[in-house]
């Protein structure tokens, strides 16, 4: 199962289903085809919120993720 973790200093946010980081990978911005992490802000969230197949358990991932700060970047492995 791919990990999603906090770049910053490594700490595992969750482990989310290949379906899930395809949902992801979808409908996130990659720099380039080898890009495994995103930057995520509220507004990130709110966005894959509208989108009618959102997993509600990686939305819940993200939104820890993200806490009270501003934007976080989060990759997988």
């Amino acid at each position: 199962m791919p990990r999603i973790y906090l770049v910053d200093n490594k700490e595992t946010v969750g482990e989310i289903t290949d379906a899930q980081l395809q949902f992801l990978m979808d409908h996130l911005v990659e720099e380039h085809s080898e890009d495994q992490d995103y930057y995520i802000t509220a507004d990130t969230i709110e966005m894959l919120r509208d989108q009618d197949n959102a997993p509600a358990e990686v939305l819940e991932l993200l939104e820890q993720a993200l806490g009270d700060e501003e934007g976080v970047d989060i990759a997988w492995e």
